[in-house]
C-alpha cells in the first residue's frame, strides 16, 4: 500500500501562482508514476499532470507553459508548480502514484490522496 499527503492549495486570485506537493510513503519502491489530477463538482476527475520515474512530464494541454511538475524521487515527493492560475483552475487536486510498468502512465494500480482545494477567484 502507498499513502499520500497533499499540501499546498487555497484561495488565490487570477493571474497568481500556488505550489502543490505530495509526499507518498509506505511502499513507495513500487511506485513508477505520480502525478495530478483535477475535478469540480458535477463533473469526472481529469488528469492534469503526471511525471514518469524516469522524470518525464505529461500534462494536460489546457496547463501547458502555466503548470510545471517535479520530482523528487529520494523524498518520495512530487510537486506541482502552478502560475498565471485563472478561474478555470479552480478545482480538488488529487495526488496519484501508480506501480505500473515503466513507459505506461496508466498502467497499475492507483494510490489516491484526500484531496486539495484550489479556488483561483477575484
Amino acid at each position: 500500500q502507498v499513502q499520500l499527503t497533499e499540501s499546498g492549495g487555497g484561495l488565490v486570485q487570477p493571474g497568481e501562482s500556488l505550489r502543490l506537493s505530495c509526499v507518498a510513503s509506505g511502499n513507495t519502491f513500487s511506485i513508477n508514476v505520480m502525478g495530478w489530477y483535477r475535478q469540480v463538482p458535477g463533473k469526472q476527475r481529469d488528469m492534469c499532470a503526471l511525471i514518469s520515474s524516469g522524470g518525464t512530464p505529461l500534462y494536460v494541454d489546457s496547463v501547458k507553459g502555466r503548470f510545471t511538475i517535479s520530482r523528487d524521487a529520494a523524498k518520495n515527493t512530487v510537486h506541482l508548480e502552478m502560475n498565471n492560475l485563472q478561474p478555470e483552475d479552480t478545482a480538488v487536486y488529487y495526488c496519484i502514484a501508480r506501480d505500473g510498468v515503466r513507459g505506461s502512465y496508466y498502467s497499475g494500480d492507483a494510490y489516491w490522496g484526500q484531496g486539495t482545494q484550489v479556488t483561483v477567484s477575484s
